[in-house]
This record gives structure tokens, C-alpha cells and sequence, in this order.
């Protein structure tokens, strides 16, 4: 019954909607339908900026997914990530080179060219997300909007994003710091059933390994996978070369990422962990086991992750926040509209 269609949209939008009134502290918080009358086509309009952007290249929906988060972890869900210029957030190593800032800023001007001054480039990523997730298999959430765009931007900041190396202690604390759980962060991690990483970040896994196996690898990994990983990131070759982080349908939103940490074969240490850490597991095999009595609906769970994710550091106050007129930069800097 759990995995029910209508069983599972209807345990979504309840849980919706409880986040939304947890969260609404004095009626600032984004409500869904925040644009029906002031930008109808809002939500079409940056629907059809992610569709026309993943015709031209898939690696934009895991890319578009990755700057939310990026975003969303450092000032909250404020745009921040997206401002360009010296010493900005976009200048560090994780969001350097990432898919999918040009699909804002397409979305962007369309809004701007119907709206003028509406929509928030900081709605347009949080939608953004979620069409991504949906136009490569994932289920489709309400979004709440209503948030602006955040004045501060700083390299320095982006310290705090969970890194490829971490272990599940550091992970968990960092999600604790802004306000999510253990299970958000294996479902949110799910998300990683896009996309690619490159072998600079995970080839110390397969090389003299500490606490290696004989063949020098982590003892975590598939010794059946274990070749196929070497050949695509051979020792001293190049760390640039792409790899898929789920290496069975990594252009489609599905499970097989978890089914993959299952057997050993996840490529970030990271991921792997969540397998081989007893905190982590239990919530592993709720999303794969479906016959389980407390089994988790993955594409449920991510919508609703999302969602908690998406109202973290909201910004309304006119003082700290705006509606950028362009999404790489604060109004003030903005010398032409």
C-alpha cells in the first residue's frame, strides 16, 4: 500500500504542507502559488528554459541539482551561488564548471521579458530542480516560492559543502548545521544517480589505499568492480576524465544508485559510506526494500527532502535581499536593464 501512486502523492502533499506551516514564522516563508497573479507563467516559463537546456545537453539536470545544493548550503536558498565576479562563491573549486548556469540565466530573461521584476532568481533554481528531477524520471513536487535574492556572495563560505571524501560523522554534522537529518541526507544524496564525477576525486580509492586490501584498493569496493574503475582512471593518468557516479543508468532519476552501494560499487567514498555505516544503512534498505513495512518511496522522499532543503535561509527582508534583474549580479552592479 506504501508504494501506492496515490497513496504516495497523498502522504506528500500532507507532508508539504506540514513543512510549510512549521515554517511560515509570521507569514514570511514562500507559499505555493506565490506568482499565480503576479507571474502566471512563472513556473511554465522556467520549465520550458530546463527542457530546451537538457535537449541540448543531459549533464544540466545533475548540474542544475548540484547548484541548488551548493546554493542552499552556504546563506541558504538565496541565489548567492549564482553571482559572478572575483572572490564569489561561483569561483571555487565545486562550482566552477558545473552544467546548468546558463539555463537560469535563459529563464531568467524570458521572466524579466514577461515580468519584469518578479520572480527571483532564486525561485527560478529551486524550480529549476525540481524540473530537472522530473524530466529525467523523478517524481514532481509543489514548489514554494516567494523567496528573493540574496546581496552577499563569498568564496570564503563555500568551505562548508559536503566533500567527496567525508565520512558519515561529517556529513551528518553539516546537515545538522543547516537544519537536516540523517535521512535527508541519503535521500538528497540519492540525487547522485545523475551525473558524473572525475577521477581526481575518487582515484585514491583505488591506489594504495589506507587500510588497503592486497590489491591496494578500498576494501569497500566490488572487487568485480574494481577493474572497471582502474581502466577508466588509471594510476597517474588524467584526474579530468569523467566517470558516471552511477554506473548502471546514470542519466536517469531511479535507484540503482543505492542498488549500486549495495554491492560495493559506488564510486565516491562519500556514498559508499552510507552502506558501510550503520546509521546510514537502515535508511538504504528502506529505499530499496519496497515490501518493507516502513519502506520509503525514493521519489516521494526526494520531492519532500527537497522541499525542507529549499526553505533553508530564505531571505524576504527588503534590507538583506532583492529581485535581481540578472542573476550574476546585485541591481546595484547592474549598469544596463
Amino acid at each position: 500500500m506504501a508504494n501506492h501512486p496515490c497513496f504516495s502523492k497523498t502522504i506528500l502533499g500532507m507532508a508539504l504542507l506540514l513543512l510549510l506551516a512549521a515554517a511560515s514564522v509570521h507569514g514570511k516563508v514562500p507559499r505555493i502559488g506565490f506568482y499565480d497573479e503576479t507571474c502566471p507563467k512563472a513556473e511554465s516559463i522556467v520549465t520550458k528554459a530546463v527542457k530546451k537546456g537538457l535537449k541540448e545537453n543531459p549533464r544540466i539536470a545533475p548540474g542544475i541539482l548540484r547548484i541548488a545544493f551548493h546554493d542552499c548550503f552556504v546563506r541558504g536558498c538565496d541565489a548567492s551561488v549564482l553571482i559572478e565576479g572575483p572572490g564569489t562563491e561561483k569561483t571555487s573549486g565545486a562550482n566552477r564548471n558545473i552544467q546548468g548556469y546558463n539555463v537560469i540565466d535563459d529563464a531568467k530573461t524570458e521572466l524579466e521579458r514577461v515580468c519584469p521584476g518578479v520572480v527571483s532568481c532564486a525561485d527560478i533554481l529551486t524550480l529549476a530542480a525540481r524540473d530537472a528531477t522530473v524530466l529525467t524520471g523523478g517524481a514532481s513536487w509543489k514548489v514554494p516560492t516567494g523567496r528573493k535574492d540574496g546581496l552577499v556572495s563569498l568564496v570564503a563560505e563555500a568551505g562548508p559543502l559536503p566533500g567527496p571524501r567525508e565520512n558519515v560523522s561529517e556529513q551528518i554534522r553539516k546537515l545538522d548545521e543547516i537544519g537536516l537529518n540523517t535521512q535527508d541526507l541519503v535521500v538528497l544524496l540519492g540525487s547522485h544517480t545523475l551525473g558524473t564525477t572525475s577521477c581526481a576525486l575518487f582515484r585514491f580509492r583505488l591506489y594504495n589505499f589506507t587500510n588497503a586490501t592486497e590489491s591496494g584498493a578500498d576494501p569497500s569496493i566490488d572487487p568485480k568492480f574494481l577493474p572497471t574503475l582502474r581502466k577508466l582512471c588509471p594510476d597517474g593518468g588524467n584526474g579530468s576524465v569523467r566517470v558516471h557516479l552511477d554506473n548502471r543508468s546514470g542519466e536517469k532519476f531511479d535507484t540503482t544508485f543505492y542498488k549500486n552501494l549495495k554491492r560495493g560499487r559506488g564510486v565516491l567514498q562519500s556514498d559508499q559510506v552510507l552502506w558501510t555505516d550503520l546509521r546510514t544503512q537502515p535508511f538504504v534498505r528502506r529505499l530499496l526494500d519496497s515490501e518493507a513495512y516502513d519502506a520509503l518511496n525514493f521519489k516521494v522522499e526526494f520531492g519532500k527532502a527537497m522541499v525542507k532543503m529549499s526553505l533553508i535561509g530564505v531571505k524576504t527582508n527588503p534590507k538583506e535581499s532583492e529581485i535581481r534583474k540578472v542573476c550574476t549580479a546585485v541591481n546595484s552592479l547592474v549598469s544596463s536593464y
